[in-house]
C-alpha cells in the first residue's frame, strides 16, 4: 500500500532539505508521541547506513521497526528503508527547486506485507485508505507550513 503527497513550500531547497534531515528533531517528536527510539549505527555523518530502531504500540501490541537511510543526495533526495517482522517500509522524499525561494516536496510512503498476518492487518487499513491518506497529507502539510514559518522568522532576523 502506497501513500503519496506533494507540497509546495515557500523556502529555498537547501533550507527545506536541512529541515528534512534534522533527524534529532524527528527523534524528539517521536519520543513525544510515545515511540521508543534509538540510533543503532556508529556513523558520525548522516548518510547511507544511518540506522534507528523503533518500538511503538500498534493495535494493542508492541511493534519493532528498524529504519535506515538507503540513499541521500543533497539537496534533492532522501530514501529510507525499514523492516519489521511483518512489513517492509520504504519512504522517499524528493525536492525540486521551483524558484530560488520555493521548493516542491514530493513524499511517498509504501508498506508491503512480508507474511500472512501482516497481509491481513494491511487489508483492514486498505478499507479505510482514504482516511489514512488524508491524515498523511495533513501531517505533511502541517510540517511544510512549519518549515515556511521558520524560514520566514529566520529572514526577519
Amino acid at each position: 500500500m502506497k501513500f503519496s503527497t506533494r507540497e509546495d513550500i515557500a523556502a529555498p531547497i537547501d533550507y527545506v532539505f536541512e529541515r528534512l534531515t534534522d533527524f534529532r528533531a524527528f527523534e524528539r517528536e517521536a519520543r513525544r508521541r510515545g515511540i521508543d527510539l534509538s540510533r543503532t549505527d556508529p556513523l558520525a555523518e548522516i548518510g547511507p547506513g544511518f540506522t534507528w530502531s523503533l518500538r511503538f504500540p500498534l493495535r494493542g501490541k508492541m511493534r519493532r521497526l528498524v529504519f535506515q537511510i538507503a540513499d541521500i543526495q543533497s539537496p534533492s533526495l532522501l530514501k529510507l528503508e525499514g523492516q519489521s517482522s511483518g512489513f517492509n517500509v520504504n519512504s522517499e522524499a524528493q525536492l525540486i527547486a521551483l524558484s530560488p525561494r520555493r521548493t516542491r516536496l514530493m513524499l511517498s510512503f509504501e508498506i508491503r506485507p512480508r507474511n500472512l498476518p501482516a497481509r491481513l492487518l494491511l487489508q483492514t487499513v486498505r478499507l479505510n485508505k482514504a482516511n489514512y491518506s488524508r491524515r498523511f497529507a495533513g501531517r505533511v502539510q502541517r510540517h511544510a507550513a512549519q518549515i515556511e514559518l521558520d524560514w520566514a522568522k529566520a529572514q526577519r532576523g
